[in-house]
């Protein structure tokens, strides 16, 4: 007698289900376009595949990441057939490491996918283009990130400290020896960093490492137990040789070895010294940065008798050059730690027409005593999520002319639909490169009103 057939008890009323394609697995693929992220876009059997790595019109091996539903995200392994644009990689651990994802791309043609992005965000979202496209912000395409967190992760099954950057689609660590996009200053610290951190006696306790150069070299050791005093010591013999300061992050916030020592940056072009902690926020380019912030002031345009809102203040990266221009800037910000840097800041470098605000910009803004009087002129810097719920209120503060500077273009897109129901025209945009080698996109927009 035949055998009962067995497995159909579960199965859905709309038919079997599509084998998940698991991770390692090795395809061949044609990739038809980029997508706004820079990786390659392929259809295979009813799945889209987003290829790390590779360019419109090649051929390519890809590598399975991870799979869900009809998805399948990949890294490429080998090129068949490379497209006219394709570079070699200027990095060694290109296609490994996870940081920059698209330097097998030209520098010219990852500013023109960065602007098609901001573009297509205006477009279908907000339905507006700019009346006038500026040319792109952007400085060298190396040697321009003056900050970096490195990974560090005990593996007690091999017994080794492993210490570089997370691997492209996992948690992986990959060893990095140079990292092209390091300032100079950096880099010999980078290299010689892991094998400092493997004489450390208790290596699983360690954290992660993060590096900082601006007025002064930097390094932050996150250390989850006390250290002992010979592991201080080769810290600090490490610093001492690079010229760095020593920083640790144990329980509370991160202290300097030495009381005395303090970080910061300058702004030239406004005889300028901002100072700052480790785990405050600060632009990672220092010369786009600069260029940012001086087409920031050209756009809003500032008037000596004006007074101007900065929102999303920071440390005064805004504010202060602002100071220098008007009557008056009021600048708000939600980290109050932040609020009482800034206010510092603005003091040592001698500006008194400032006044500094803590509250919750996710929240629309209330009628608190600092926008009773109204503003000129809006400047904006909010984080990814953007600033909905302060647009909405915008147009009430009287404020002709608004610039809004942002590090992702569908929130910009979207805040954009509301600042144009208010009445505001977007006038100008442009990106700001503040990332080469990544597909990562800032920008800057000019809304005039009406």
């Amino acid at each position: 007698m035949a055998k009962p057939a067995r497995g159909l008890r579960f199965q859905p009323s709309g038919g079997s289900r599509a084998a998940q394609i698991p991770v390692g697995k090795k395809q061949r693929l044609t990739i038809e376009r980029l997508a706004n992220d820079g990786r390659g876009i392929a259809f295979l059997e009813g799945r889209t595949w987003f290829v790390v790595g590779a360019l419109a019109g090649e051929e390519v091996e890809a590598r399975v990441l991870g799979a869900h539903g009809k998805v399948v995200e990949a890294r490429t392994e080998r090129v068949f057939s490379a497209s006219d644009l394709r570079r070699p990689a200027p990095c060694a651990h290109a296609g490994r490491c996870g940081g920059c994802s698209v330097q097998h791309l030209p520098h010219d043609e990852q500013l023109a996918l960065k602007q098609r992005m901001l573009a297509e965000q205006f477009s279908r979202v907000a339905g507006v283009e700019p009346e006038e496209w500026a040319a792109p912000l952007s400085g060298p395409e190396f040697g321009y990130r003056r900050r970096a967190r490195v990974a560090v992760r005990w593996d007690a099954k091999a017994k080794k400290l492993e210490v570089g950057f997370r691997a492209a689609g996992s948690q992986d660590i990959v060893a990095i020896d140079e990292c092209p996009v390091l300032v100079q200053p950096l880099q010999p610290i980078m290299s010689r960093l892991p094998a400092m951190l493997q004489r450390l006696s208790k290596p699983q306790a360690l954290g992660h490492v993060e590096l900082f150069s601006g007025s002064a070299i930097a390094v932050l050791l996150r250390h989850m137990a006390p250290l002992s005093a010979a592991d201080l010591e080769i810290l600090q013999a490490f610093c001492a040789f690079h010229e760095a300061q020593l920083w640790l992050h144990g329980e509370g916030e991160p202290q300097p070895v030495d009381p005395d020592q303090a970080l910061g940056y300058r702004l030239e072009p406004w005889n300028l010294q901002l100072a700052y902690r480790p785990g405050d926020f600060v632009q990672v380019n220092a010369e786009v940065n600069e260029a940012m912030v001086a087409q920031a002031l050209e756009w809003l345009a500032p008037q000596a008798d004006e007074r101007v809102l900065d929102l999303f203040c920071g440390l005064g990266n805004f504010a202060l050059p602002l100071a220098q221009n008007v009557r008056e800037v009021v600048a708000v910000e939600g980290v109050a730690t932040m609020v009482a840097r800034a206010a510092e800041n603005a003091a040592s470098n001698n500006l008194h027409n400032t006044r500094f605000f803590q509250a919750d910009l996710s929240q629309p803004l209330s009628d608190a005593e600092w926008a009773r009087e109204g503003f000129s002129a809006v400047l904006l810097d909010p984080p990814r999520d953007g600033a909905f719920e302060v647009v909405r209120k915008l147009a009430s503060l009287g404020a002709k002319r608004l610039v809004y500077v942002s590090c992702n273009p569908a929130t910009l897109a979207r805040d954009t639909v509301e600042l144009v129901r208010q009445g505001y025209r977007l006038k100008r945009a442009g990106i700001l490169d503040m990332f080469p080698q990544t597909a990562h996109v800032e920008a800057m927009a000019l809304f005039e009103a009406s």
